[in-house]
């Protein structure tokens, strides 16, 4: 039997899109074979498998799969902040920065505006609770399980969410989609699983078992927001870059991931925003929105 492909709705083109995989043959073997599931289990969604592929993207010999990743995954150079020849590991090209204009940030004087927060793949819903799903049907997680407080469960309960998925082909600095003063953050440790849509259609709870990091977002003028990076298979570390306790501007750098897909999961409070209706319409339907950091998301009610 074929595959079933990754399809997703690209907000640029306006059209749908079946995503190039990478490690598909891995990553399907991994999550949706009997065999790879268990192997899985055991070895791959723990920290010392990934933090060895880390390791292995540091060294100065993985610059060799620069150029080849750039060529296969038809990369714009232009953005880049530097010529790729000037990357010393692959790890130093996959963290790269862009140059400003490449994403340039929507509405930025205007506070009431959000952006997304990350290039990617994204899923969006007004109240989480009352969401049927994320990538199918029935498939969902607790705020409670994704937050492990109940003082931070009850701030959100009933709020919107959005899901903003990396692939490994995405640039991987993270951003704050509102203006606010972020505090110091908290680490929750858990496993390493994928977040492709392969493995998070077999089991979404996997997002909530992953290793991840909370920072909240307050002064805003969407009340309190909360950013959760969430660490991946081959994902070698979370690195936040921004100074708690200071204020930062919309779409100002929060930090990067590593090697390795990944996710960022914001969450604002209940009627606090209004995320624009094409984005919702398509995450009803449990199909993501590929947009890219600094694109409009919605606006403060």
């Amino acid at each position: 039997m074929k595959p079933e492909p990754i399809r997703y709705f690209n907000r640029r083109t306006g059209t749908v899109e079946n995503e190039a995989i990478y490690g598909e043959g891995w990553l399907r073997w991994a999550y949706e074979n009997p065999m790879g599931r268990f192997t899985t289990w055991l070895v791959a969604r723990r920290w010392v498998m990934s933090a060895y592929f880390g390791w292995r993207m540091n060294r100065v010999h993985s610059a060799r799969k620069i150029l080849p990743f750039i060529a296969t995954y038809d990369l714009d150079v232009d953005e880049f902040a530097k010529s790729p020849y000037r990357f010393r590991t692959f790890n130093e090209f996959f963290t790269r920065a862009l140059k400003p204009e490449a994403r340039p940030i929507s509405a930025p004087g205007n506070e009431r505006i959000a952006v997304f927060p990350a290039d990617g793949r994204h899923l969006a819903f007004a109240n989480v609770d009352e969401a049927d799903g994320f990538y199918v049907k029935g498939a969902t997680f607790s705020l409670a399980d994704l937050l492990q407080d109940a003082d931070l469960t009850a701030t959100f309960a009933g709020g919107a969410m959005l899901i903003s998925r990396l692939c490994p082909t995405d640039y991987h600095r993270f951003h704050f989609p509102v203006a606010g003063v972020p505090d110091a953050g908290r680490l929750i440790n858990g496993w390493l699983y994928s977040v492709s849509p392969v493995a998070l259609r077999i089991n979404v709870q996997r997002l909530v078992q992953n290793k991840r990091r909370i920072t909240l977002l307050r002064d805003t003028a969407f009340g309190t927001v909360a950013m959760i990076e969430v660490g991946a298979t081959n994902v070698g570390s979370i690195v936040e870059t921004y100074v708690e306790d200071r204020r930062v501007e919309k779409g100002e750098s929060k930090g990067m991931f590593k090697f390795g897909g990944s996710c960022v999961i914001t969450l604002f409070q209940k009627r606090r925003i209004r995320i624009d209706a094409d984005i919702l319409a398509q995450s009803c339907r449990y199909i993501e929105t590929y947009t890219r950091m600094g694109d409009r998301l919605g606006e403060a009610v």
